[in-house]
């Protein structure tokens, strides 16, 4: 009765008192039901009191409501408890302790249907209202969840983003292979008349500014101007640009151009300058523009300039040059030359040389002291030193450090022989070349830069004499390191890696009852690493050795049909004077030492091809092959003297495979296939030795 009674007296609308609040009507009910009031004062710690949605008050009074309801056991709480399960289902958003509790969830249903059913609102609490904040609080959460899920795809999608507006950005900047290949410059201009097979004078270097080595050469016309019946020879140096073809300047000269050389830098001239030789004059020219810079007078001049150290101290390096005139053939003079100024330091120095044959050199030297010699000589070779030459044509002593430095190793000869000449060749076969063993010395052994000529300056030498022995000497104590014999060579040999021993290896070339043999030796012992024999009369081409991709070098020369080990090919003798009935086809090889077995043909023509070069491109990782040919003209007149230039990588992708050795022997590597061979070269590359 007394918790009846208690029920009654509370309004509708009013809170509970708080916890711990004296109620006598509550009290007495309680003091009966001593177990029920434990009941009740347990309920805030399972949780029931800390909902957010009710009153600090509210504990006691569910506690209460529901501890009577226990109790009583009636069918009311039976009802209560339906109609509570139904109002959960009505409101899912009820937080989980609300749910949880569901003997004080009986009190609020009942009070609020009862409230419902009256159509009183009395502003109590109100299920709507807590349903109404469970919603806000789901919709925050909802928020926050979208707000995540946006920032995770948005971390997903902006690098995919990036990333394809980068490979679609790549694809339209950087062509195709194959497209690339077809726009590498390629020409071909013919240029005055042929000079027989002579070699006219080629030099390559970079003047328009476009990072392309161009090409300078020298150019003999004839012209009927003068008189209808007389003609005359125009001689000339042309600079010709590398990437066209386009003449950029033209120099017309007194006498026939005999050697080019670029790459002197002066510090009051930004562009290089270009040394025009001929026989009597030595002419420095701006090489961008061919405007005359300076010239000296000088009587036959026989070699071409040797780049020295600053021997004035003026910042600049100066040149030597050598003369021999006609009538006093061992009379050989070196002259020494600024190179600001272009003035002659001095007088020439004569050498009264015992020997005969071809003139070697002059090249320069430097010990592993640090001093300077000038190797030169006429069938042998000798070695002066620069300072003495200095000091003989200056009468001064030296200024700079550069000719200050003596070599104990190189003045003691000089001392047990009397004589100012350290020999490092003296023997009965002449020497037919001598040359520093240093990569790249065929294509630019005629500049004048100081990078190119400073390794060659301290390198070991390639001797060739007697015209069919190849030896190395060591520059320590010039004493040779191997010896190779060989059928006679006639021309220079080409420096490359073959093998990965990192010792440049030798080509050269020899022929003999019209057969040329190809050969290569190896440059650390003179063993014979690869040859082959091609049907072909007597060329003289130099060969060039190209740096490749794959830290070998690849070699270009001109040849005829490859023989076959296994094809009996009869060699035939051409007879000097007779012509031939048909055209002679000469075909320009490719050899790398990854297929030693297989050469590429590049291209062929009937033209007589007597010089070469190799300019580099950087930037396309190509190089292009110069040639100068003299093409036969069907009437007597002479032929025209034609520069062509052939990219090499688009060359190779057009190129034809040839076998030159076919392997018999037990045991030996299987041929590869020719989807693996041109797979090779269309991916090899050039780059600057």
């Amino acid at each position: 009765m007394a918790a009846a009674l208690s029920r009654a007296l509370k309004l509708p609308g009013k809170k509970g008192s708080e916890l711990g609040e004296y109620d006598p009507l509550t009290q007495a009910d309680s003091e009966d039901e001593s177990e029920e009031d434990d009941l009740v004062l347990n309920y805030p710690r399972n949780g029931l009191g800390r909902d957010s949605c009710l009153g600090t008050g509210s504990s006691k009074l569910r506690g209460g409501r529901s501890g009577r309801l226990v109790g009583a056991k009636d069918e009311a709480q039976e009802d209560e408890e339906e109609e509570e399960d139904e109002w959960r289902e009505r409101l899912p958003s009820k937080s989980r302790q609300d749910r949880g509790d569901k003997k004080g969830m009986q009190y609020w249903s009942h009070k609020d249907l009862g409230r419902d059913r009256a159509g009183e609102d009395r502003g109590g609490s109100h299920p709507l209202g807590d349903a109404g904040l469970g919603v806000h609080s789901t919709d925050a959460e909802e928020k926050r969840m979208r707000t995540k899920k946006a920032v995770r795809s948005a971390f997903f999608l902006v690098p995919l983003v990036c990333a394809t507006l980068l490979v679609l950005l790549c694809a339209f900047l950087i062509p195709c292979q194959k497209g690339d290949l077809d726009k590498r410059p390629q020409w071909e201009r013919a240029l005055g008349d042929a000079g027989g097979v002579a070699p006219p004078a080629l030099a390559l270097w970079d003047v328009d500014g476009d990072s392309v080595e161009d090409v300078f050469l020298g150019v003999t016309e004839w012209t009927t101007d003068t008189h209808p019946t007389q003609r005359n020879k125009i001689y000339s140096a042309v600079a010709l640009s590398a990437v066209s073809g386009q003449v950029l300047w033209r120099k017309v000269m007194g006498e026939s151009v005999m050697y080019i050389q670029c790459g002197l830098q002066y510090s009051s001239q930004p562009s290089p300058v270009c040394l025009l030789i001929s026989k009597s004059t030595l002419m420095a020219v701006n090489g961008t523009t061919g405007k005359n810079l300076s010239s000296v007078q000088l009587k036959n001049i026989e070699s071409q300039a040797v780049l020295l150290p600053d021997l004035q101290g003026d910042s600049v390096p100066d040149l030597l040059i050598a003369t021999l005139p006609a009538d006093e053939a061992l009379d050989l003079s070196l002259t020494l030359i600024s190179g600001l100024t272009g003035a002659q330091l001095g007088r020439s120095v004569p050498f009264n040389l015992t020997g005969q044959g071809k003139l070697i050199g002059p090249l320069l030297h430097e010990t592993q002291k640090g001093a300077y010699y000038i190797l030169f000589g006429l069938g042998n070779v000798e070695a002066i030193s620069l300072r003495d030459i200095y000091i003989r044509a200056t009468g001064k002593m030296p200024v700079t450090q550069a000719l200050k430095i003596k070599d104990p190793v190189w003045e003691e000869p000089k001392k047990t022989n009397s004589s100012s000449f350290v020999d490092i060749y003296r023997g009965s076969e002449g020497v037919e070349f001598l040359l520093p063993l240093v990569s790249g010395l065929g294509n630019n052994h005629n500049s004048l830069d100081t990078v190119s000529n400073l390794n060659s300056t301290r390198s070991d030498w390639v001797l060739v004499y007697g015209s069919s022995k190849v030896s190395v000497l060591k520059q320590r104590d010039m004493r040779k390191k191997w010896t190779f014999n060989s059928p006679p060579i006639h021309s220079q040999p080409a420096l490359g890696h073959f093998n990965d021993d990192g010792v440049l290896d030798l080509f050269f070339q020899h022929s003999a009852n019209g057969v040329m043999k190809a050969q290569v030796v190896d440059g650390a012992n003179g063993q014979s690493l690869w040859s082959a024999e091609f049907v072909c009369p007597r060329l003289v081409v130099e060969t060039s050795a190209i740096s490749t991709s794959t830290g070998q070098s690849a070699f270009l020369f001109w040849a005829r049909e490859p023989i076959s080990a296994q094809k009996n090919v009869t060699k035939t003798t051409v007879a000097p004077g007779v012509a031939a009935a048909e055209p002679l086809i000469r075909k320009l090889f490719l050899l790398h030492p990854a297929y030693p077995t297989i050469l590429l043909e590049l291209t062929s023509t009937t033209d007589t091809a007597v010089a070469s070069a190799v300019s580099y491109q950087e930037h396309q990782k190509d190089a292009s092959y110069i040639t100068v040919s003299s093409r036969p003209t069907p009437d007597s007149e002479p032929g025209a003297q034609i520069v062509k230039s052939m990219s090499l990588r688009a060359a190779i992708a057009k190129g034809k495979t040839v076998r030159v050795v076919e392997s018999s022997k037990a045991g030996a590597p299987v041929k590869p296939g020719a989807f693996e061979v041109n797979k090779f070269f269309r991916r090899l590359s050039f780059k600057r030795q």
